[in-house]
């Protein structure tokens, strides 16, 4: 099925079927510490526009990889956080991997040097993807953060560019 994905732009109209896959991750409680969606506004101020990208399977989004700006200070111009999410139904599909390895190509073109991503240490499936491209785990973050008025650690990886960076 992995040859049947087309990796492409995330367009705005894309927005309500990239959301509905976001609200699948925040349902699972294993992908992220937010509880909602945002809007569209504050979503796309919030991501690099350059590096933010969809699968698409049967003309529909299934997927979505996208780069956050850690920092806005120049010195960490390169460095950004990872989000990867997969539909529910797509998941164990080679979609993720996919969309992490054309990501990562992306945030090379456009100068990253290093990624990083905060994973949940019950979110194995995403924690594999993340090595299989690359990432090596720099450690655990204990009680990082609390969900649901629960102490949550996650497990820190990054990935260094062997392109960009290395002068």
């Amino acid at each position: 099925m992995e040859h049947n994905v087309l990796i492409g732009d995330m367009l705005q109209e894309d927005w309500e079927q990239v959301r509905a896959i976001y609200l699948e991750g925040i349902a699972t409680g294993q992908a992220t510490f937010q509880k909602e969606a945002p809007s569209w506004e504050e979503w796309d101020r919030g991501h690099v526009s350059e590096c933010r990208i969809v699968a698409r399977y049967s003309g529909k989004v299934v997927g979505w990889a996208a780069l956050t700006a850690v920092s806005s200070r120049c010195v960490y111009a390169g460095v950004a956080e990872v989000s990867v999410y997969v539909s529910q139904r797509m998941i164990g599909k080679g979609v993720g991997s996919n969309l992490l390895d054309n990501l990562i190509r992306r945030s090379e073109e456009q100068g990253f040097w290093t990624l990083q991503s905060s994973i949940f240490p019950k979110n194995a499936a995403s924690i594999k993807i993340h090595i299989k491209n690359g990432f090596r785990e720099l450690g655990r973050r204990e009680r990082i953060g609390k969900m649901d008025g629960v102490w949550r650690d996650t497990v820190l990886l990054e990935r260094r560019s062997d392109k960009v960076g290395v002068n």
